[in-house]
């Protein structure tokens, strides 16, 4: 066995960010009312998305358009968005957030929330075949006909998964996940534990991640369980974190099925390291009261709980407790879902991000930009075409990708800087500091 390969730790595909959410209207200077165009390059997961949306004021409008590298992201974007949507008259906010976390941050889940997940999947695999079943925050309606395909054939092989596992045995997650720990940590795969922990103490709690629970984080290193938040059985595969990689074995190309996602820096970073309500942060004797599982379950109960107030949006009049909480299952059609006001999100096909500056319809058109720390190489000239003049640019760092030391995360930063500078974006340096994401405005001429 070899040494191990340091650099696998974060994966090959994004399935979730490597940053907490951001309200990307309230990054930068302050913006005017009225209509926004957010662009998000890579984003991984609906972070951004739930948490802009939770801060948009009454007068404003947000229009966020999303570019991916993958379709399998795509549909798991469109699968968590659609459970986001899913109105409290049908599914309680507690249990929402219980099967949200468990698809966002679980290799493996309970039977519960896989019927769920594959209900939506029926829906989704409609949506992107009939252009008549339109949501507003679902839209895929510019991808192009062979994604649209593609996206089906994913919806409907995650309905097949454990259906028709007797007679095409689906890859059992915990053997996909363990291949990935042997051939991250190499030689120290027997003293896997002790690498974890250094991981842990060593790298996310000097970084302020200390809220990340020891006991949650190792069973999540190990079993890729990240969120146990009710007693049950994890034990069926999540199909939404199967992907499938291209090695070259003889000289041939093979795509291999497996699980090809962070195993390091985990799940929750996106919502589970910041929050607002300090009381969640309480130390006693130097030991976090809550961890990153509490604060990821409060932050995104907040999250949902905006999104059904946004004006316009059925809601319940009063809220879910465990106790009213319905445990069957119905299908929520498309239909059934809520409606925010003044809310669109559109993905765009894959290879769009340099062909937009090419269409009229996107000159000078996005008033904030994002880049995540994997697709920064993308980001150049062409983006003044589309910024529009009062543009923020904004760009993921490596903070938290725990496979790269001080020195390179430095030397990313530096880079980032460089690359935005000749894209005609200088640094913002008014407000707080963030070594989390860097911030950019449009060079004045």
């Amino acid at each position: 066995m070899s040494a191990g390969r340091a650099s696998e730790g974060a994966g090959c595909i994004t399935w979730w960010g490597f940053t907490p959410a951001r309200d990307l209207l309230h990054i930068g200077p302050e913006r005017c009312e009225g209509d926004i165009n957010v662009l998000l390059v890579g984003s991984g997961d609906p972070r951004h998305i739930l948490k802009t949306i939770a801060g948009l004021q009454d007068k404003q409008s947000v229009h966020i358009w999303v570019i991916e590298n993958s379709m399998e992201v795509v549909a798991r974007q469109l699968l968590l968005l659609y459970l986001a949507l899913i109105p409290q008259d049908s599914m309680g906010i507690n249990e929402k957030t219980e099967v949200f976390l468990e698809v966002f941050g679980n290799a493996e889940i309970r039977s519960q929330t896989e019927e769920v997940l594959q209900r939506v999947a029926s829906q989704l695999s409609l949506s992107v075949t009939e252009t008549m079943a339109v949501h507003g925050c679902l839209n895929t309606t510019l991808l192009k006909f062979k994604e649209r395909d593609e996206l089906d054939r994913i919806f409907k092989s995650w309905i097949q998964t454990q259906s028709s596992s007797s007679e095409h045995p689906a890859p059992v997650m915990a053997k996909a996940w363990d291949y990935r720990v042997r051939q991250h940590l190499g030689t120290r795969y027997d003293s896997k534990k002790g690498c974890f922990d250094w991981d842990l103490t060593m790298k996310l709690h000097e970084k302020g991640c200390g809220v990340i629970n020891r006991q949650q984080y190792m069973r999540w290193r190990e079993q890729g369980l990240a969120f146990e938040m009710r007693e049950g059985i994890y034990q069926i595969t999540n199909p939404s974190l199967l992907s499938s990689r291209v090695f070259s074995q003889k000289g041939d190309k093979v795509a291999i099925r497996g699980y090809w996602g962070d195993i390091v820096s985990s799940p929750y970073l996106s919502f589970g390291i910041e929050t607002d309500d300090k009381s969640l942060l309480k130390t006693q004797n130097g030991q976090h009261i809550k961890t990153a599982q509490d604060i990821s379950f409060a932050n995104l109960q907040g999250l949902f709980q905006s999104l059904s107030s946004r004006r316009g949006c059925p809601t319940t009049s009063q809220p879910y407790t465990d106790a009213e909480e319905d445990t069957s299952i119905r299908t929520v059609s498309i239909k059934d879902l809520m409606y925010p006001n003044g809310i669109s999100v559109t993905f765009l096909p894959l290879d769009s991000l340099h062909k937009l500056p090419e269409k009229q319809k996107y000159s000078q058109f996005f008033n904030t930009i994002y880049f995540s720390a994997s697709f920064v190489h993308q980001l150049g000239p062409m983006m003044r075409q589309i910024a529009a003049p009062d543009a923020v640019l904004v760009v993921e760092l490596a903070k938290y990708i725990l496979d790269l030391n001080k020195e390179q995360e430095a030397g990313f930063a530096k880079k980032v800087e460089d690359i935005a500078l000749e894209a005609g974006f200088e640094p913002w340096h008014e407000g707080t500091s963030d070594d989390v994401h860097a911030v950019f405005i449009q060079q004045r001429k």
